[in-house]
């Protein structure tokens, strides 16, 4: 079964000034994450603003996507939506396409049960191929319902496809147990910027990060540390991890990855999906001063 690993993006969605998908924006933000050397793009995620987008469109970002990347890096996509009947379109379409894997949030909104949670992953797990691997995605922050272990390990025994989680919560207790399902060969990914090395270094398969498409070169960087076994580097560039999320972790950061992509000539648009908006000239600005002042492009040694 095909997995993630190493530095995965979460892609931002770009539109274009008639609020419709840039496909080209998008086969050049494609290009550019895996020059940068990043080792899966996962499109359709939170910070691809994917509820905010119908079903149709999310089929243009699958299909955009996994034919530009042609095979260079793994692509999957996350199939999630508001309802099981667009879940499961979405999930069937991601695999006509040909993408390695889908992700699956848990739904929104309605607080769900534990049994309800589980018939929801394993109906869809059970539509896809046996051979199509299947990550489970908690956001609990966003999304009102969450992931507990118990949930997983249950999930895990029932469906072989699901081959792992993406948890962004920052719980390393709870990281660490998902870690330990099927002895150790389950697949755990932090959505947690802050915790990346730290996890990475106690075992998880690497970063699901909004903040490594704007600056792919520091978080390649840091998976190369961990890959060579040198903690202290990956400690070292964990901390300017630390003040990067400062500066792009803030209100509005979908917005914030938009305006350093085309800051750095990646997009021509920054535009957000409504009700979203982009930032303010101004603050746009500010910011990109910044990270060219502290040099966050520049892998240091």
């Amino acid at each position: 079964m095909k997995k993630l690993y190493g530095v995965v993006v979460p892609i931002v969605t770009p539109f274009t000034p008639e609020d419709e998908v840039d496909v080209e924006g998008l086969k050049r933000l494609t290009d550019f994450l895996i020059d940068k050397g990043v080792h899966c793009l996962y499109p359709a995620g939170s910070t691809g603003e994917m509820l905010l987008m119908n079903v149709e469109e999310r089929k243009i970002l699958a299909e955009t996507v996994v034919k530009q990347a042609a095979g260079r890096v793994p692509v999957f996509i996350q199939a999630g939506a508001m309802n099981l009947r667009d879940t499961l379109e979405l999930a069937a379409h991601a695999v006509s396409v040909g993408a390695d894997g889908i992700a699956i949030v848990t739904p929104s909104y309605f607080g769900l049960s534990d049994d309800e949670l589980f018939i929801y992953y394993k109906t869809i797990a059970d539509s896809v191929p046996a051979d199509c691997s299947v990550y489970m995605y908690g956001i609990p922050q966003c999304s009102v319902n969450d992931i507990t272990p118990e949930l997983a390990v249950r999930v895990a025994e029932a469906c072989p496809n699901v081959v792992g989680l993406k948890y962004s919560f920052n719980d390393m207790i709870r990281l660490q147990k998902f870690m330990e399902i099927r002895g150790g060969d389950f697949s755990v990914f932090s959505g947690c910027d802050n915790m990346f090395a730290m996890t990475a270094l106690a075992g998880a398969d690497g970063i699901v990060s909004g903040n490594a498409q704007a600056i792919p070169e520091h978080y390649v960087a840091i998976w190369n540390a961990v890959k060579e076994g040198d903690a202290k580097k990956a400690m070292s560039l964990q901390s300017r991890t630390n003040m990067l999320n400062n500066i792009m972790c803030r209100n509005f950061d979908k917005a914030r990855f938009k305006a350093v992509l085309k800051h750095r000539g990646v997009l021509e648009y920054d535009f957000m999906r409504a009700p979203l908006q982009p930032l303010d000239t101004e603050e746009a600005e500010n910011m990109n001063r910044l990270l060219d002042e502290k040099e966050f492009t520049k892998v240091l040694m």
